[in-house]
């Protein structure tokens, strides 16, 4: 069973809003996550972006994989 750090969206139609978890790699977009790390609300100008960094690096210590689009984001960050 593989861990990847993803996006899961929410919010309505047309106004999306994510947030970032560590769910199992086989789970549907929106199944039940491992545990919720962060959000990101790219409605807002410029985007809100939200991360627990403690949490982010413990899941990654445990061998989750991040997807392209939350690697992208942490580095806008500048974790």
């Amino acid at each position: 069973m593989a861990v990847k750090v993803r996006m899961t969206r929410s919010g309505s139609k047309k106004r999306p809003f994510y947030r970032i978890v560590a769910i199992n790699s086989d789970a549907r977009r929106d199944g039940r996550p491992l545990e919720f790390l962060g959000y990101y609300n790219p409605c807002t100008n410029p985007g809100t972006l939200s991360i627990d960094a403690d949490k982010l690096n413990a899941w990654i210590e445990k061998g989750a994989e991040m997807t392209d689009t939350v690697r992208t984001l942490v580095k806008k960050l500048g974790k």
